[in-house]
């Protein structure tokens, strides 16, 4: 199925990151990984060091597990990633009401994503988090094999082991999804609400485009009704031009806008763009960069 058919299809927009009684892995239907994406919660507790305007997370519920360890029990993710590959290709998958009107995309795993409910990067297991799924990843009959992705803010790119364990993605299909929402500090802070400089950003995707093609994630919007003004977009396209001219490798853009609830600060004030108006802007950056722009509206 093609990725423009997907957004016909009900599972696409069942995101939930808890499956049964499953506590780091969840399937899901993405329209960006193009079928079945198995998605990895390195996050449980929800903690990121963003608190972005559109955040799907909604922190005000109860944490479905009663913990408070940071840590990942990595037998217990290891054991649930293998039963979930298990019956994605048993067909079992298929089986679940979620999945009824498109029960052959379940087969097929397309990726296995270091994502959740908060950024991947910032959990102390997130090393032996990519080692555990590269083992299981060397073990896959599924052919060709499936992607490893990891969504993140690079906000935590330049600590302490994370960029070692990125490198070590590459032996595993691996590729990063990078957030970027701007083209200067001061409209990052607004979109993203983050302590974190957007010099440090700037550079920390850089370090990961150095050594994991990558594609950037953005997420456009309308703050009470008004669009990303012209001269910012064209600062976001400057910020791209900077890495590309630096040796970064970007495969391309995913631009897209709100399509579920949010849950950040000021979140009632925000709207999505239509189809039409995301493509007008992916128009732009294309013409500005040279790069593949692709639109989730």
């Amino acid at each position: 199925m093609k990725k423009e058919d997907l957004r016909k299809v009900s599972a696409v927009e069942d995101h939930r990151r808890l499956f049964k009684t499953l506590r780091y892995v969840y399937p899901v239907i993405s329209r960006r990984s193009g079928g079945l994406s198995l998605g990895v919660n390195l996050n449980p507790l929800r903690h990121c060091t963003f608190n972005c305007v559109y955040c799907e997370v909604d922190r005000s519920e109860p944490l479905p597990f009663e913990t408070k360890d940071e840590r990942i029990d990595l037998d217990l993710l290891e054991q649930e990633l293998k039963s979930l590959i298990e019956q994605a290709q048993s067909g079992k998958l298929a089986e679940y009401p979620r999945f009824s009107d498109a029960p052959e995309l379940t087969r097929v795993i397309k990726d296995i994503a270091f994502s959740g409910n908060g950024e991947p990067t910032l959990s102390p297991s997130f090393g032996e988090a990519v080692e555990r799924v590269g083992k299981i990843w060397h073990q896959l009959s599924q052919k060709p094999k499936p992607k490893t992705v990891l969504i993140t803010n690079a906000s935590c790119l330049h600590l302490s082991g994370v960029l070692e364990a990125i490198k070590r993605m590459h032996q595993f299909n691996g590729e990063a999804w990078v957030k970027l929402d701007a083209g200067t500090e001061e409209y990052y802070h607004k979109m993203n609400v983050s302590k974190v400089s957007f010099d440090r950003i700037l550079g920390n995707i850089l370090l990961v485009a150095e050594n994991l093609p990558i594609y950037i994630q953005s997420l456009f919007l309308k703050f009470n009704g008004a669009d990303i003004s012209e001269t910012e977009l064209e600062l976001y396209c400057e910020r791209l031009n900077e890495i590309l001219s630096k040796g970064g490798v970007i495969r391309g853009v995913q631009a897209y806008t709100i399509a579920r609830p949010a849950y950040g600060p000021g979140a009632d004030l925000l709207s999505g763009l239509s189809a039409l108006e995301l493509q007008k802007l992916a128009e732009v950056i294309r013409s500005r960069t040279g790069l593949s722009v692709e639109t989730y509206a």
